[in-house]
């Protein structure tokens, strides 16, 4: 899996861009805020339909236009798929695959993409709802009918906080909701756990190559392994919670409340890890999202990588480049090309980029 060509309309600041990927490797330079990181999220939007960045895609639309368009061309299979996305300020979208109208749900089964960024960087220090984010979005490149699962739960949550909201609560409607809560949420706690299980084997073998004497361990904070299990336990916490949640009027129990626990060699490494020990971390999950995207699909995903180099020590970056598979289609951004060396270079097309536009 590949991109050939990407071209963007008013998208952000790139104003008729195109993007020509003759070799497996691309790295774009450019100093800070000339757009080089527009052009990764641009790719990571054809993939999830939603940027990385910021959940207001009108904020994706460049001053003064009134909407956006991505234009690529993926190959797979030794196929070429054509993908156009437009969004207007009205919020109106448009999807096509080969210049036929599609639906979201097609149009995500293309092309998938992993992003290391710098935000990534502060995956630990972060809350449980950005660990959550990584790992439902991980699950969702895999299992695409995943996402609706989470939407389905999301919409019966909003439901129940509605009307836990209320100054008259229906009993009889709250326990409906519950009931429903149930089922969908011992099927994301199943898969978020089943998913965890095996992508932490992959983890814990990249995260000994590069700390070499640190062992690092993964867990869903739900110790149920069963799906039966895990259903009796939302039950019995949703009835033994049941005033508390009448009392804070929100849901308390379910998975948009669980975390995942890192440890290396049994401490909490969430807590007290060091900084290079949060960067080993971090760079062994995103390298193991990818080797487990391609496990599951057959397809080496895009591997998006946004000025997080400059981030890591020279041990890190030359792992990380070092573990970048032939067949794994590659898309760099820097301040320079400082941080490479020339063997590195010598089969990578280098792009320039300033003011959005590639030089």
């Amino acid at each position: 899996m590949r991109i050939k060509r990407l071209g963007l309309n008013s998208y952000r600041n790139c104003e008729g861009v195109e993007f020509v990927l003759d070799k497996q490797k691309a790295l774009i330079i450019g100093k800070n805020a000339q757009g080089k990181t527009n052009i990764l999220e641009s790719v990571f939007f054809l993939s999830d339909l939603k940027s990385p960045r910021t959940c207001v895609n009108t904020d994706l639309i460049k001053f003064g236009s009134d909407r956006f368009e991505i234009n690529a061309i993926v190959e797979k299979n030794n196929t070429q798929i054509e993908l156009d996305v437009t969004y207007d300020i009205n919020k109106k979208r448009e999807l096509k695959i080969n210049k036929v109208k599609t639906v979201p749900k097609n149009f995500r089964l293309v092309l998938k993409t992993v992003l290391f960024s710098t935000k990534d960087l502060l995956l630990l220090r972060g809350t449980p709802q950005d660990r959550r984010d990584w790992l439902d979005r991980a699950i969702s490149q895999v299992y695409p009918a995943y996402d609706e699962r989470l939407a389905k739960y999301d919409k019966i949550r909003v439901q129940k906080n509605n009307l836990l909201k209320q100054e008259c609560i229906d009993n009889t409607l709250l326990d409906i909701y519950n009931e429903q809560l149930v089922i969908a949420g011992s099927n994301i706690i199943f898969l978020r756990k089943k998913f965890l299980e095996e992508l932490s084997l992959i983890a814990a073998e990249r995260h000994k190559i590069i700390s070499e004497t640190e062992f690092l361990i993964l867990n869903y904070t739900n110790p149920h392994t069963t799906i039966e299990d895990i259903s009796e336990y939302l039950k019995n916490e949703l009835l033994n919670r049941r005033s508390e949640e009448i009392a804070r009027r929100q849901s308390c129990v379910g998975p948009h409340r669980d975390d995942i626990e890192l440890k290396i060699n049994g401490v909490d490494a969430v807590k007290f890890a060091s900084q290079g020990q949060q960067r080993t971390i971090v760079l062994s999950l995103k390298l193991s999202e990818l080797e487990i995207i391609k496990q599951k699909t057959g397809y080496s995903p895009i591997l998006l990588l946004d000025d997080v180099l400059a981030e890591l020590d020279e041990i890190r970056q030359n792992y990380l480049l070092k573990s970048i598979n032939d067949d794994t289609q590659t898309i760099i951004t820097s301040v320079d090309t400082l941080l490479f060396e020339e063997e590195f270079l010598k089969d990578v097309q280098i792009y320039k980029i300033e003011n959005g536009s590639l030089l």
